[in-house]
């Protein structure tokens, strides 16, 4: 015996048409959160993320000259986690510690690219490139002055000291 089979239909009587860019550009932002300060810590780029892109981050960090012992906890991706940056790194004398696979939660700097996409990306369109890069920008680097009284930092156990 067979089992009827229904067609589902879902429709709307009008048409909605959303924007979105053609063509595809990328823009990069690796950033660190410092656990201590929050402070954040980005490089930025309309390539990839490379090896080079991560040792420009480590010598930013490095050049913080904190004074104490440093710790990177790090995303176990390939360009993280190589021979280039392994080695830069212990020329800098920062730890590198990276988490196991698939480990989002564990990872400090997931909320703020979730608070990210919240405030700057979701269901919002820039036309130009420039527009949506510059939001971006200019929300990195209010984080921590505009954006540190807002609630939905505060009640975000991320970004509470």
């Amino acid at each position: 015996m067979t089992e009827p089979s229904f067609l589902g239909f879902l429709g709307s009587l009008t048409r909605i048409f959303i924007q979105a860019p053609a063509g595809r550009k990328r823009f990069n932002v690796l950033g660190v959160l410092n656990a201590a300060t929050h402070q954040l810590i980005t490089v930025t780029n309309e390539t990839h993320i490379k090896a080079e892109s991560v040792g420009d981050l480590l010598r930013q960090i490095a050049g913080l000259n904190l004074g104490v012992p440093m710790t990177l906890v790090m995303d176990p991706a390939r360009d993280q986690k190589c021979k280039i940056v392994w080695q830069l790194a212990s020329v800098l004398a920062i730890e590198l510690l990276y988490l196991p696979t698939y480990c989002p939660n564990l990872n400090r700097i997931e909320g703020f690219w979730k608070f990210l996409n919240k405030k700057w990306l979701y269901s919002k369109y820039d036309s130009e490139f420039s527009t949506f890069k510059n939001a971006i920008t200019d929300c990195l680097s209010q984080t921590y002055t505009s954006y540190k009284q807002n609630s939905t930092l505060d009640s975000d156990p991320v970004f509470r000291p």
